[in-house]
């Protein structure tokens, strides 16, 4: 019925907001990893894993691998974690692409920040969810996401759509959003939208 509730305000600083769902009966069909897989499922939020310097140095490395490629349509990928980079229409693997030029671009400090914040928000996951960071392993690759208005070009670009990340990637049991700019301030729209059945509840998103 077009209900909307906010989740988050971009003008709330949340140490930890947690509200419980109940797990989709989908799970049962699917493996499961003792440890691992979610005995409780929900949504948080969070200001306190990094703080917004942190926040704006991981953004500066962002948009600096971002400037060598670029996506044709509305969405940019770069993966410090695999390589891959948006280039036109298609994905380069950017340390074969830039080769030793890579150096340039990014220092040994850049990659441990980087490597550190991941490390953190596994931990906050592991955390919340009651299970142990080392039974917790990285299925899926680590993205930098940049988004314009500009129309999609292939499949890629279309972040909009409404999706279950467990069904479109089987091994994910946890996603993680970790925003580098503030809503209505650095952009318009780009609300993240859980879509549940008595409501839509939304997130604004926050730097760090």
């Amino acid at each position: 019925d077009g209900v909307t509730e906010v989740l988050a305000y971009r003008s709330d600083t949340l140490q930890d907001k947690f509200v419980e769902v109940p797990c989709s009966e989908d799970y049962e069909s699917h493996k499961r990893f003792a440890g691992c897989t979610p005995r409780k499922c929900g949504r948080g939020v969070t200001d306190a894993v990094i703080t917004r310097e942190e926040a704006e140095r991981i953004r500066r490395i962002a948009e600096r691998g971002l400037s060598l490629g670029g996506s044709d349509g509305g969405a940019s990928i770069l993966d410090l974690h695999s390589g891959a980079l948006s280039l036109g229409k298609h994905f380069v693997n950017l340390y074969r692409y830039f080769g030793d030029k890579i150096q340039d671009i990014f220092t040994e400090e850049d990659f441990a920040l980087y490597r550190d914040v991941r490390q953190r928000i596994q931990q906050r996951i592991a955390q919340v969810f009651g299970i142990s960071s080392s039974a917790m392993y990285l299925t899926k690759p680590t993205f930098f996401s940049r988004m314009n208005s500009t129309g999609a070009k292939t499949t890629h670009d279309e972040y909009w759509h409404p999706h279950v990340d467990k069904v479109t990637y089987g091994s994910f049991d946890y996603t993680s959003l970790l925003y580098l700019s503030d809503y209505s301030k650095d952009f318009g729209g780009g609300r993240f939208v859980f879509m549940d059945a008595d409501s839509n509840k939304t997130v604004e998103p926050r730097a760090g």
